[in-house]
């Protein structure tokens, strides 16, 4: 107790408070551009905490954190166009509401999931951080691949009906993935001479050509706005945030706890976690057909996991110095440098320290409420801009964005041509949350399934000797089966009820 009471000392000084607040305003601004993501905004802010102490800098990252993820659904709702990867998964549903005149459903739905599912994730970080970590380092190459397989899975539940045009949505996303140099041989794939693809392709420019290009090629297309009239002002904001609450806290708090424990295992992050749990809320819901057109079930699940994710990823950076995701990676140098020494000792070697860090992370996530509400309330003004000045607004972010990941001009380039492809997807009803989902996924699944194959010597039953591997691939395995068996059972049951309804005519 006396720890606590000395980390609520040292997170009541007017510095902390003053450094949240600004550092929530830098975050909003940050998240809501096009291609500048929460860790840009990160390494951003490193050179300005040399100058503060180690509780106010480390209060500095969780609140941009914290605000930027929030800050990059506004964009996707109103633009379609997420401002950071973590908003892609809910993106098709949240400017389906903005389309259907309801951006105060879309985000409202992302405001108070996002608070929710953050505070939720600190004060289970308070609690359980060093169970969190122990789970977490549990996790071999074994789990994260059948991890990742399972992820792919939710390809299938953001892809609509169609699983033919998902499947070809998912196959593009993981021939991106597999461009750059094969870890395992050092051999160049798909690179075709270019040095500038021996690291893959970034997932920031071809995030922003898919959704942000393609967007601009349909409105040239068009000739229209792609925005309805009805959505210009944004009202009954507060009204429908707390109808959400009551209505899906029981898919706020599982999908809180789901975000926090994936946002634990290092290399996983918030994006992989909005994607995860965006499947299970499909697989849950008593409308699976909303999913991908307009449903606020959809947002609020992914929306909240996300943000718990991203205290999750605090667990294994402070008990055992490894990083969860490239924000905590950063924030790991930034303590060290302030002499925090993450490790299974860091309670009891900096305890006021540490609980003070988690009470800033709380009132970051705290302060997001009423930060955001004012957000969402200015960036109405975004649907009074005429198409045509707007338009190549959302061209300048994209470049600049696609040119801040590496300074390189090719980066531009990929936005161009992966923006040519993605409208060329939609125009044949390809979805595009597929796609993003195997770029994400396909470098994590392949990786591990190389990693294991070498540890156990190509043997393919040692991806199932250990307890926790063998049920993740089992569970792999029959929802893949039931995938691939789902559409030959529909096609019999038709067939059958056909032959019985001539039987009963004749």
């Amino acid at each position: 107790m006396d720890i606590f009471l000395q980390a609520v000392e040292l997170v009541s000084t007017p510095e902390v408070a003053i450094v949240i607040l600004i550092s929530s305003c830098y975050g909003l601004f940050v998240g809501s551009l096009p291609g500048l993501t929460a860790t840009m905004s990160i390494a951003l802010l490193v050179p300005i905490t040399f100058f503060l102490d180690p509780v106010p800098a480390i209060s500095a990252i969780a609140a941009t954190t914290a605000t930027a993820i929030f800050a990059g659904d506004i964009p996707g709702a109103l633009l379609r166009i997420p401002g950071t990867p973590a908003s892609a998964a809910y993106t098709e549903d949240a400017f389906a509401l903005t389309r259907k005149g309801k951006p105060e459903i879309a985000l409202g739905a992302s405001l108070i999931s996002s608070v929710v599912g953050g505070v939720l994730g600190v004060l289970l970080l308070l609690i359980f951080a060093p169970s969190l970590a122990r789970f977490a380092t549990r996790f071999s190459s074994v789990e994260y691949f059948w991890l990742a397989v399972l992820g792919l899975t939710c390809a299938t539940a953001v892809s609509g009906d169609n699983i033919i045009r998902g499947a070809i949505s998912l196959l593009i996303g993981l021939l991106l993935s597999t461009v750059g140099i094969d870890i395992a041989t050092g051999y160049a794939r798909f690179t075709f001479g270019s040095i500038y693809l021996l690291d893959g392709v970034s997932f920031i420019p071809a995030m922003i050509g898919i959704f942000a290009i393609s967007q601009i090629l349909r409105a040239a297309k068009d000739g229209v706005c792609a925005i309805s009239e009805p959505t210009r002002e944004i009202t009954r904001l507060s009204g429908e945030m707390w109808r959400l609450l009551r209505r899906y806290w029981k898919n706020i708090l599982r999908s809180g706890i789901i975000g926090n424990v994936l946002g634990a295992l290092p290399g996983a992050g918030a994006d992989i976690a909005a994607w995860v749990t965006y499947g299970i809320s499909k697989v849950f819901s008593e409308n699976p057909k909303q999913y991908g057109k307009g449903s606020e079930e959809g947002i609020v699940d992914a929306g909240a996991a996300n943000n718990a994710a991203i205290a999750g990823a605090w667990t294994p950076a402070l008990v055992f110095g490894i990083p969860g995701d490239s924000v905590t990676a950063i924030a790991v140098g930034v303590m060290m440098m302030k002499g925090i020494t993450p490790g299974p000792r860091v309670f009891f070697t900096n305890g006021p320290e540490v609980y003070a860090i988690f009470l800033g992370f709380l009132a970051a996530n705290l302060l997001l409420l009423p930060m955001g509400f004012m957000a969402i309330k200015a960036s109405r003004h975004i649907l009074a801009i005429p198409q045509n000045v707007l338009m190549p607004i959302i061209l300048m972010f994209s470049i600049v964005g696609a040119f801040a990941v590496d300074n390189s001009m090719f980066a531009v380039g990929i936005i161009a041509v992966l923006g040519v492809v993605a409208f060329m997807m939609e125009e044949n009803s390809i979805p595009f949350a597929p796609t993003i989902l195997g770029i994400v996924l396909g470098d994590v699944m392949e990786k591990n399934f190389l990693i294991t194959m070498i540890k156990t010597q190509g043997s393919a039953a040692g991806f199932f000797e250990r307890p926790m591997a063998a049920i993740l691939g089992t569970l792999s395995i029959l929802v893949w089966s039931w995938i691939i068996l789902r559409p030959a059972l529909r096609w019999y049951r038709g067939k059958t009820q056909a032959v019985e309804q001539i039987h009963n005519e004749g």
